[in-house]
């Protein structure tokens, strides 16, 4: 792990101008620097960068943050990936705890055996024959760092002479050892590096070129590499899947490989392994459109079923591309049939109807017993989905399996609803008893007005010394659409809102003064709206009704008066 006083001094080094100005082009405006934001498409600059704060914020997306925060959503990095990108960028020494050297040592290995393997693959004529008769260009080899793993003992032997210990290359997972002999993972074949997302090498994959049983294999799994939370290409392919908004997962090396090469840069590959819960992450950088794209043999249906529900559980948008007749997406592109795959890629079938499709194609409808194991199947895989998936694909369920749509609808829409999007809380007011009559209002009558809100959180920011005074008068309840950024700033979090305040000038900052005024105005009719449902609940005992009615109009009375009441 990265030391934390290190980061500390690596923050206090970098100047945040300078980072952001390797991205963007700003220019100096006032005591800021202005430019056109790179997270979203603009024609009017509204990125701001403070260099007195060292902080970014952008008032037309939203984005904000620090030096690391930008190159984590710029790079797509995560939080120690874009310290050790900072740090490389000023030459800076980062320090780790003793013992976790966060992979410095292992990537190093990495990169030299892949340095030799590349040029292996330059003085081995059947390995060059092998990638040109895949079409593979001289261009993709560079690329992609492509190389070739010779035998064994010319393995050990180079681990010997570039003196690294066989204990190292066996943790990167290059080498194993039996009965206490080490030997090479990767003899005799083409070798893939393989990155994490910011480009740090992480361990390699190998193919055959012979009949070995075993036509890929990759490396074990690793203190650094971990195959089910990493995709193939994706380093390379991460800028234009966030540009495009579209991301192509395939199945194998050579077809990243290929695709990119025809021009289709958002392509990647899981490794060796389905489609999981911890790539989703992953997927979900830049939010594009997930495509699935698999050979369309019986093992690339069942691969592409198992995605399309995991994706469509959780709300992916995108669809599934099979390639027929003993094809893949490296084969189309050798045999140049670009436009097919463009065509294929830009029309997927969504996700939801792949199933259902499959789903009535696995049974025997023409069966009762079938049809009311593909109407359960169907019925079951449709809860997953939100209800406005489902509002739309239950009548093609239903058409396909030949039933009346109500068969197919949730028993209890509202329920299911409410439990994918939680449970809306009801507002009751302060000391009244909670029934119907009493609940809050809509939030236009109860909660501040945003600008209202903005300003009392900026007079906070300013005047930390207020904030005593509004959370003995106020609920965070009570704000509107700033209510997360109100609990931030107690909280003393950070909020992307609270910063986007904190630098928009045209937001007013009250004086104390003019913060009660403002408090008395909102209070007053908060506890009249409060008087009004009291008095229309014939529920509440009579004693209890008089006590409150009674209790809110002194309120009312002293807020008119310009003092502000504690709230209860």
């Amino acid at each position: 792990m990265i030391d934390n006083n290190s980061i500390e001094q690596l923050k206090q080094t970098v100047d945040i101008v300078d980072v952001i100005g390797n991205y963007v082009e700003l220019k100096k405006n006032g005591a800021n620097y202005k430019g056109l934001c790179p997270f979203h498409d603009e024609k009017t600059p509204s990125f701001i960068v403070s260099p007195s704060r060292q902080l970014y914020k952008c008032f037309g997306c939203g984005a904000g943050g620090d030096a690391i925060k930008f190159l984590m959503e710029y790079e797509k990095l995560s939080y120690p990936e874009a310290i050790e990108k900072l740090a490389g960028m000023f030459n800076f020494t980062l320090r780790y705890t003793e013992g976790k050297q966060g992979g410095g040592e292992e990537r190093r290995i990495l990169e030299t055996v892949g340095q030799w393997y590349r040029a292996n693959l330059e003085h081995h004529e059947p390995a060059k024959a092998y990638l040109k008769k895949r079409g593979v260009s001289l261009a993709s080899i560079e690329k992609f760092g492509i190389g070739y793993a010779p035998g064994s003992d010319e393995t050990l032997h180079f681990f010997q002479k570039a003196m690294i210990p066989f204990t190292k290359g066996e943790e990167v997972g290059l080498l194993g050892h039996d009965n206490g002999r080490y030997y090479a993972r990767l003899i005799d074949r083409i070798t893939f590096p393989i990155h994490s997302p910011s480009g740090m090498p992480v361990g390699f994959g190998g193919r055959t070129m012979g009949d070995h049983p075993a036509k890929y294999i990759n490396s074990p799994q690793t203190k650094l590499f971990n195959k089910s939370r990493l995709l193939y290409g994706y380093h390379l392919a991460k800028s234009s899947i966030y540009r495009k908004k579209r991301l192509v997962v395939v199945e194998g090396y050579m077809d990243v490989i290929m695709l990119h090469q025809a021009g289709f840069d958002t392509a990647v590959a899981t490794l060796g392994t389905a489609l999981t819960n911890d790539h989703l992450p992953l997927l979900k950088k830049g939010e594009p459109e997930v495509v699935v794209a698999y050979d369309g043999d019986a093992a690339g249906i069942n691969a592409a079923m198992k995605a399309a529900l995991l994706l469509s559980a959780h709300n992916f948008e995108g669809g599934v591309v099979l390639f027929s007749g003993g094809m893949d997406p490296a084969d189309m592109v050798v045999k140049g049939d670009i436009e097919a795959i463009e065509s294929m890629i830009a029309k997927p079938v969504p996700y939801a109807a792949f199933v259902i499709d499959q789903t009535v194609a696995r049974h025997d409808i023409r069966t009762p017993r079938g049809k009311e194991d593909a109407f359960h199947a169907l019925k079951s895989y449709l809860s997953t989905l939100s209800p406005f998936v489902q509002e739309k694909y239950i009548p093609y369920a239903a058409l396909r399996l030949g039933v009346n749509a109500a068969m197919l609808s949730p028993k209890s829409t509202p329920t299911r609803t409410s439990e994918r999007f939680g449970k809306q809380k009801r507002y009751d007011g302060p000391g009244v008893a909670q029934t119907p009559a009493e609940m809050a209002p809509s939030p236009s009558f109860f909660t501040l007005t945003d600008v209202a809100e903005e300003s009392i959180i900026k007079t906070l920011l300013k005047t930390p010394s207020l904030t005593d005074m509004v959370l003995d008068t106020m609920d965070s309840s009570m704000f509107g659409s700033r209510r997360e950024a109100f609990e931030a700033l107690v909280k003393g979090e950070e909020h992307d809102d609270l910063l986007r305040i904190e630098l928009d000038d045209s937001i007013v900052v009250y004086s104390e003064e003019e913060l009660k005024r403002q408090l008395a105005y909102f209070l007053q009719r908060y506890y009249k709206k409060a008087l009004d449902n009291i008095k229309k609940d014939d529920r509440l005992p009579f004693e209890q009704k008089i006590f409150k009615i009674r209790k809110y109009q002194d309120y009312i009375h002293r807020l008119k008066r310009g003092e502000l009441v504690p709230y209860e």
